[in-house]
């Protein structure tokens, strides 16, 4: 296995390293507003981007497209760099690529509803235990009968559909709640008014675009254009969490390498545990750790240590612990808790230090070669090569116009799915009910004439369809309700 040099986080009483090969046992980035922390994140997706590392953050502020503009000389930073004796330091810029899910700030980024499927949809839409049942009713009925759902419009049709038809459909799938359903329409119809709609349909992302290098084998930086998705928090931690599940389902196991193949900075991180039920925080801290062995480093960016569960928090190898306050209560419990987590420096009373550090400064531990933390260290934090702040519009303009993937994703893709298919099926049906209307008018008038042809009964349409959904259940694998989210945990296959 060929040996990568660590990455220098800053310096210490000595340089502080992080070790490529157990950059994927996870990290933190935490720490108070205005204190360093994405200034640090910069730096270190800087880092990984050098080593061949792509990697894939959320911009929640509008400041990291910087980093694709070599940064410019400031007194302070040569200042820095002079005092961490830093003699490979030169800016540059980093290959990035743009996503957005209003498609305002950078490519379109989608899935499918299909993909989400219904357990993260359900807490996308906030759905009680009732609601979730029928939602994940109504996969079923799609699965069964081999209907795409792509897009919200495909959703609705077959929640209509279902709602329509809940007397025959009983007997196969149980009871279904008209109010529940109704329910979920109105839901569907907020989400859509927040623009969520625009996060599902086609072409879908496809996870391989994230995990490029360019033609001197820097990692690619994707930049997800946060800002105005933070105006649906709910639906920004959503959309972390199904990229997280489906990078778990889709990448093979890897184990530890020389280094990642992938790592992603989430921003924010609290809204990814935010009012999650139990079932799915259980989830959440089972892919955060299973996904190492798929080679992806998943490092959690948050104002307070407090914000991440236990569980997951317990399984955050490499911590860089910005200054805290300590004014409130909550505060000061936030100041024990994130001290208690590093190993102990006999030269620092860490919880002290937490409340004392500049900006630009942290309390850094990282893993060793062993996999063991190393003792924590006060820390000053290497600046970043590239610009520090947001580029102008017109430039990423110009850099998403230059983008490769400009072809493969600006613009939508609406094939036949459920809604065209039902629409269809609406057709044939009313065709066929005048038909029936149409024959027993005959038949009546036959019958007037002593001319009837006989009793056997003709099959309705819909009587048709309930048998050939019958025999589906029974025969069809098709995709099931329990898919790329968190599928193979739950029990789900592909």
């Amino acid at each position: 296995m060929t040996s990568v040099e660590p990455i220098i986080i800053g310096q210490g009483a000595q340089p502080v390293p992080l070790l490529p090969r157990m950059a994927n046992r996870h990290g933190l980035i935490a720490g108070a507003t205005g204190t360093g922390k994405t200034v640090t994140l910069q730096g270190l997706a800087e880092e990984f981007s050098l080593i061949g590392v792509p990697v894939f953050l959320a911009d929640v502020k509008g400041d990291l497209s910087g980093i694709s503009q070599p940064g410019k000389d400031h007194p302070k930073i040569q200042e820095r760099v002079e005092k961490m004796g830093l003699k490979d330091f030169a800016f540059r810029g980093f290959p990035v690529t743009f996503w957005d899910v209003f498609a305002n700030q950078g490519h379109p980024v989608r899935t499918t509803i299909s993909e989400m499927g219904p357990l993260l949809l359900s807490r996308l839409l906030n759905l009680n235990e009732t609601q979730q049942g029928v939602l994940s009713l109504v996969f079923r009925v799609a699965d069964d009968n081999g209907w795409l759902l792509l897009d919200l419009k495909d959703l609705r049709s077959m929640l209509q559909f279902v709602a329509e038809n809940a007397r025959d459909f009983r007997t196969l799938y149980g009871n279904i709640s008209a109010a529940s359903v109704g329910a979920i329409q109105r839901r569907l119809l907020t989400l859509e008014d927040q623009g969520g709609d625009k996060l599902f349909g086609e072409p879908a992302l496809d996870l391989a675009d994230l995990m490029q290098t360019d033609e001197q084998g820097l990692g690619l930086i994707n930049i997800l254009a946060a800002s105005e998705l933070m105006n649906s928090p709910l639906l920004y931690g959503t959309f972390l969490l199904w990229l997280m599940s489906e990078l778990f389902e889709n990448l093979p196991e890897v184990g530890d390498q020389d280094k990642p193949k992938l790592v992603l900075f989430f921003d924010e991180a609290h809204l990814l545990f935010d009012d999650a039920p139990g079932i799915l925080l259980d989830k959440i801290e089972q892919v955060v750790r299973l996904i190492r062995s798929k080679g992806v480093g998943v490092y959690f960016v948050t104002q307070n240590p407090l914000d991440i569960p236990d569980t997951v928090l317990g399984q955050l190898g490499n911590r860089i612990q910005h200054a805290l306050r300590a004014y409130t209560p909550r505060d000061q419990k936030a100041v024990r808790a994130a001290a208690q987590t590093f190993r102990a420096n006999p030269k620092l009373d860490t919880e002290q230090v937490i409340t004392e550090l500049g900006v630009g400064e942290a309390l850094v531990s990282s893993l060793d070669a062993k996999g063991s933390p190393r003792v924590v260290q006060r820390t000053l934090i290497r600046p970043p090569r590239s610009q520090i702040g947001p580029i102008t519009k017109r430039l990423r303009s110009e850099l998403m116009a230059g983008s490769l993937l400009a072809d493969i994703y600006d613009k939508a893709i609406d094939r036949q799915s459920a809604y065209e298919t039902l629409r269809a099926r609406a057709d044939q049906l009313a065709k066929a009910q005048q038909a029936q209307e149409v024959e027993k008018t005959r038949e009546k008038e036959l019958a007037k004439a002593g001319r009837s042809r006989g009793g056997r009964q003709r099959q309705t349409v819909m009587e048709s369809f309930f048998k050939s959904a019958a025999r589906a259940v029974g025969s069809q694998v098709g995709r099931q309700i329990i898919r790329g989210v968190l599928g193979s945990l739950l029990g789900g296959r592909r």
